[in-house]
């Protein structure tokens, strides 16, 4: 493979104003993360610890392999997006390594409304179980939650994605031979009864862990019988007389124990990034040099390339079609001494660069690689003349390939993620392993700019119908609020809260990141590609 000759300027006063912008997102980022780390506050982490409890990040921080991080999925769940503050939704999720085998990890934590289900909280949960899906990775529960929110019921419990979604995706999961453990480790109420019930194996922990359908309130007030939460559902119950449990642990250090030697036991073979099974080559130029080449005017362009260089092992980038529809980059790399397929946007999307990318999605189906999309779009070419040469048609092919590729897909939004240019490159509905997100971008069916200057046109051609018109005032007064919306709800923030990707991301961190995400797919090999009618 070729060498990516850097021709960034380092010592530029653009590369350092450009530095200096996203560093700051980056910093801003970290420090609202480590807010969130915080959970319910230190007044709810000194309660549950109180009870002789660790705090969920405890847990997960114990139970993972020493030495090994968690790639954690979206911190930012739910932030701001409540009237009261659930940081990450109440739930932690993401993948760790234990006793060398990768798996998903689920964890309540109690300190933020003691652990009850938003309906962020249950979409979270189900979004992991669906990465446990597609990259066939054990689920480890830990659980620690008082069930549904109830003032928000109607919307967590009826609909499909709703709290029985959990349940079913761990049958199902269970049928693939995924396996699912629990570990009760707090209340497990009502419908939550069921995580440890559905489970292969589950824990509980003496004096905290508690399972019932119905609680004492619950009880009394339709039986009238009056009992005590351990009398009801504790761990002596589940493991002496119930049968709902199958291993009795004193505390939760104890509990994290006897879940590794499960883990263990697993018949599931780990898949560990180590330069014994594997080599690879860093990249020849920092990762920290990305801060300098994204834009701090998200409109201005750069050359893709150069973030490219600084993600795949030694800035070796085979490229595919140089010269035909040069607004997108396609070509082979590794990463970490996995070969993925790049697709990468270089510019506003042509025929020419969406037949290139549907030629290049059948290439990497016909090899088995794994796809990577680095989006920056603003979206297809419009006006007459692409309209008459079929770019409608030609973009459908490239949706069309995107959407029937088998192979494994990662997103990256590097820079804008508007309209249908999304479509094309891989967004959310288009079934990605990942997506995420860098401080820097944005996402929205199109920029500020253009849906002011659209619905002002719209407004003017109607008060033109009425023999009215609009000052230059009464123009900017109306674009401003369309502007700052814009401004608002197309942030990475806003995207992230509401679960529309899997994490912003630091983007010197981009390389590392990958690798886990590539090394944690374990799912079989995919089937024969099959393609919808391409329009010719």
């Amino acid at each position: 493979m070729e060498i990516i000759e850097s021709k960034i300027r380092t010592s530029s006063s653009e590369y350092k104003e450009n530095f200096e912008d996203l560093k700051h997102k980056v910093e801003s980022l970290r420090k609202l993360i480590r807010k969130i780390e915080l959970g319910g506050g230190e007044k709810a982490i000194e309660r549950h610890k109180g009870r002789g409890k660790l705090t969920a990040r405890e847990r997960i921080s114990s139970l993972i392999d020493p030495g090994t991080s968690f790639l954690e999925f979206s911190p930012l769940a739910a932030e701001g997006v409540y009237p009261d503050s659930v940081p990450s939704a109440g739930i932690l999720t993401g993948i760790g390594r234990i006793c060398g085998v990768d798996c998903v990890i689920v964890a309540n934590d109690a300190t933020v409304k003691g652990g009850t289900y938003y309906p962020l909280t249950v979409k979270k949960h189900i979004r992991a179980q669906e990465i446990a899906l597609q990259n066939f990775l054990p689920c480890i529960y830990l659980v620690d939650s008082g069930g549904a929110f109830l003032p928000m019921q109607d919307e967590v419990f009826p609909d499909k994605d709703h709290f029985g979604k959990i349940f079913y995706n761990q049958a199902n999961l269970s049928a693939f031979k995924i396996p699912q453990i629990s570990v009760v480790m707090g209340s497990c109420t009502a419908g939550g009864a069921y995580i440890p019930a559905m489970s292969d194996e589950s824990v509980i922990v003496k004096g905290n862990g508690t399972i019932f359908l119905g609680g004492p309130p619950l009880v009394r007030a339709a039986t009238g019988e009056i009992v005590t939460p351990e009398e009801l559902g504790g761990a002596l119950v589940h493991s002496t007389i119930s049968g709902v449990t199958d291993h009795y642990a004193e505390d939760d250090a104890h509990a994290i124990e006897i879940t590794r030697n499960i883990v263990s036991t697993l018949h599931h073979a780990g898949n560990v990034i180590t330069k014994d099974s594997i080599s690879w080559e860093d990249p020849l130029y920092p990762s920290e040099e990305i801060y300098g080449i994204i834009q701090k005017d998200i409109r201005k362009s750069y050359d893709v390339r150069e973030i490219i260089a600084r993600i795949v092992d030694g800035s070796r980038f085979q490229e595919f079609k140089k010269y035909y529809g040069t607004t997108l980059v396609t070509g082979f790399a590794k990463i970490y001494g996995k070969m993925v397929g790049i697709i990468a946007n270089n510019g506003v999307l042509f025929s020419e660069s969406a037949l290139k990318a549907s030629h290049f999605i059948e290439l990497c189906n016909q090899r088995e690689i794994p796809l990577l999309f680095l989006q920056n779009i603003t979206g297809f070419m419009v006006g007459k003349k692409y309209e008459n040469s079929g770019i409608a048609k030609d973009g459908a092919k490239m949706v069309n390939a995107v959407s029937t590729s088998i192979v494994p897909k990662y997103s990256i939004v590097i820079g804008g993620s508007y309209g249908a240019g999304n479509y094309g490159m891989c967004g959310r509905a288009f079934n990605p392993r990942f997506l995420w997100m860098w401080p820097n971008s944005r996402i929205s069916v199109m920029g500020g700019e253009q849906a002011a200057n659209v619905l002002l046109t719209v407004k003017m051609e109607q008060l033109e119908r009425e023999g009215k018109k609009l000052s230059e005032a009464e123009q900017f007064a109306f674009r401003k609020p369309i502007l700052d919306d814009y401004e608002s709800r197309s942030s990475c923030i806003y995207s992230s809260a509401r679960l529309w990707d899997d994490g912003v991301i630091d983007p010197a961190k981009t390389r590392d990141i990958l690798g886990i995400a590539l090394y944690a797919n374990h799912s079989k090999k995919p089937e024969y590609p099959r393609y919808g009618i391409f329009r010719m």
